[in-house]
């Protein structure tokens, strides 16, 4: 078995930016964020509830809630950075993510109506990120833990969130198969 910080971070932990994207990166982090609903439902296809229902590490979410949980955050990502965009440096409002994954429709509603909205929120999301300029990538809001967050940092960190929970599933589906 894995060790506890390779169970938590299984793309490492997620490193805040010291300078501007430039676009190649930029376009990684876009392409990265596009691919995830499909990858998440490739992932997730044909799975039963005990196989949803199974723990990616001892103390963790379900492979269910953390399909949720994307959609969750992904949310309030899109709208934080709509906020950014429409104001000067908003303070934004943090959200308890492990009350939330303990939720109803999260420890036990099917992972497919999340699937569906990722779908149509990253459609979303990149046609609003796609249309920024270089300039609207500097715009901030201010979050209560991180402080002044770039709208390039925050696309780095979401591609990174992605590929940390599309970790997180492989992880569990794995277990899933030991079991």
């Amino acid at each position: 078995m894995a060790d506890l910080e390779n169970l938590r971070y299984p793309v490492g932990r997620f490193e805040r930016l010291k300078a501007p994207l430039d676009a190649a990166t930029r376009n990684a982090h876009f392409e990265t964020i596009e691919a995830t609903p499909a990858r998440f439902r490739a992932l997730v296809a044909g799975k039963s509830d005990a196989q949803l229902d199974t723990r990616y590490r001892p103390d963790g979410w379900t492979v269910r809630q953390v399909v949720h949980h994307v959609a969750d955050s992904h949310m309030n990502a899109y709208i934080r950075m709509k906020f950014a965009m429409t104001e000067d440096a908003p303070a934004i409002k943090a959200y308890d993510e492990g009350r939330w994954a303990e939720l109803p429709e999260a420890k036990s509603g099917p992972a497919g109506m999340s699937l569906a909205l990722l779908d149509g929120l990253h459609q979303r999301w990149l046609a609003f990120l796609r249309h920024l300029s270089d300039a609207d990538f500097s715009r901030v809001y201010v979050h209560p833990e991180l402080g002044r967050v770039t709208l390039d940092e925050a696309v780095s960190l979401y591609a990174w969130h992605c590929r940390h929970h599309e970790g997180h599933l492989k992880l569990g589906l794995s277990a899933a198969r030991e079991k």
